[in-house]
């Protein structure tokens, strides 16, 4: 089983090393130390085929387009002590992120979101069984719609109301994209076959129509749902070690695109890839979790501080 998408070649392009400049820079900046992991990604993503412009047409294509365009867009993870080291085994073993976290529900709608989430799990239990790696595949295929959906209409009401959104906009657009690296990831490693892709479309685009209604209709219910379906995201990559641990999964090198990412170290393997992804799971878990709360609590600007009570959310003045 392949851990990546990227071929050997005796040389990088030189093009694709200019391509790669930019992710050098992004790390430099934040602190990265693991610099030439993202020039690696970067210069293997390029083409040298659609670099090398063949055809006059083509040749304008490329003379008239804007600068910023010719600058790879490097996702940001979603973890800010992520851009701070390199991350070893030993580091993402001692993060606590609550593995066994969970926010019981208070009221009728978040009863039925937790028990809409369960009910859920059980037939992809099923389905799924000890399959890991396609079921992580699954996951993050529908993990990846929530934050999009929410984005996306709290652009529009933006727009509509002609006010500020409180904050939420680009969170919701990076864990979209986050859980977007987390699929990347997956299907370098796991390869599902076409009938896997059609079920997982299937999945995917039922989902989207669901979760857009429910948003639409109760957002506060919509993220609440998403907190519980970050819990058992959670639960299924610690079960998802321990299959590793057993030696039932074998404990492949991690793929390049993921080393890059979270700046993992060089020789990270599988167990360290799913040890990132659930560590971000669980930050997607309290976020959706805490909005929820503001929500109930009438008060979505994430410039507030939000002070907990026993039964309902207050805002530290």
């Amino acid at each position: 089983m392949s851990s990546s998408v990227f071929t050997k070649t005796s040389a990088v392009p030189k093009a694709s090393a200019k391509a790669a400049l930019p992710a050098a820079m992004f790390c430099r900046n934040f602190g990265i130390k693991s610099t030439l992991h993202a020039q690696k990604l970067m210069a293997k993503l390029a083409r040298q085929d659609k670099l090398q412009m063949q055809t006059p047409q083509q040749d304008t294509l490329l003379d008239d387009m804007p600068r910023e365009l010719k600058l790879p867009m490097t996702p940001l993870p979603i973890r800010a002590d992520t851009m701070e080291q390199l991350w070893t085994t030993k580091n993402l073993e001692s993060l606590d992120i609550g593995i066994k976290k969970h926010r019981a529900p208070e009221n009728i709608a978040d009863k039925i979101a937790y028990y809409a989430v369960k009910s859920a799990r059980k037939p992809t239990d099923i389905f799924f069984r000890n399959k890991y790696l396609h079921r992580s595949v699954m996951l993050e295929v529908v993990a990846a719609v929530p934050g999009m959906v929410g984005a996306l209409i709290r652009h529009v009401k933006s727009l509509q109301g002609m006010r500020h959104d409180g904050g939420w906009i680009g969170h919701l657009l990076h864990e979209a994209e986050n859980e977007r690296m987390h699929l990347m990831t997956w299907m370098e490693v796991g390869k599902p076959v076409l009938w896997e892709r059609a079920l997982i479309a299937t999945v995917q685009t039922g989902f989207f129509a669901v979760f857009s209604l429910l948003y639409m209709v109760s957002p506060r219910t919509a993220h609440r749902v998403v907190g519980y379906l970050e819990e058992e995201a959670v639960t299924s990559y610690t079960h998802f070690i321990k299959e590793i641990d057993a030696g039932r999964i074998e404990n492949v090198k991690a793929p390049d695109i993921a080393i890059a990412y979270w700046n993992l170290d060089e020789n990270a393997t599988l167990r360290d890839v799913v040890l990132a992804v659930r560590a971000d799971e669980a930050l997607h878990r309290d976020t959706n979790h805490h909005f929820s709360d503001r929500i109930r609590a009438g008060r979505e600007s994430l410039f507030e501080d939000l002070e907990y009570s026993e039964d309902q959310p207050r805002i530290k003045h």
